[in-house]
């Protein structure tokens, strides 16, 4: 089965020009932790968390009104393509210890993300298992 069969297609990104309290405001009003930050034409550059804000910014004492979201965010997101398998998928997130998965397009345009939820609700739930226990896995000392 295709990415594009389960991903959700209703998501809310950021610029990165957009300032950490805007940021945060939208996070909280969407109820999410993470955001696709994408250029004006839905090119994805980067993800921002709000373990960003809290550890690379608020710890660090920087204003979230005068900071920028480029200055915080993963410049380096992991994604996948709508029409890659969803076993594909899964393996990203394993293997990237990750909950949520960009969806691009063709033209690299974001287009959706893949949760564990989606995985749980519209694959199989043996594949949300096998990723959340490799996300969640303190054995691999990764965080």
């Amino acid at each position: 089965m295709q990415v594009r069969f389960i991903m959700t297609l209703t998501i809310e990104s950021v610029s990165p020009d957009t300032s950490l309290q805007e940021a945060a405001q939208r996070m909280k009003e969407r109820d999410v932790g993470p955001l696709p930050v994408c250029t004006d034409d839905g090119r994805l550059v980067g993800m921002i968390t709000d373990r960003d804000i809290a550890v690379r910014a608020t710890a660090e004492g920087l204003d979230p009104s005068l900071t920028l979201v480029r200055d915080v965010m993963s410049d380096d997101p992991v994604y996948c393509f709508e029409d890659q398998d969803v076993d594909e998928a899964a393996r990203l997130m394993e293997e990237n210890r990750i909950r949520r998965l960009a969806v691009l397009d063709s033209d690299r345009r974001l287009v959706g993300i893949v949760s564990l939820g989606d995985l749980a609700v519209r694959a199989s739930k043996t594949q949300a298992t096998e990723v959340l226990r490799e996300v969640s896995d303190p054995t691999t000392g990764r965080v």
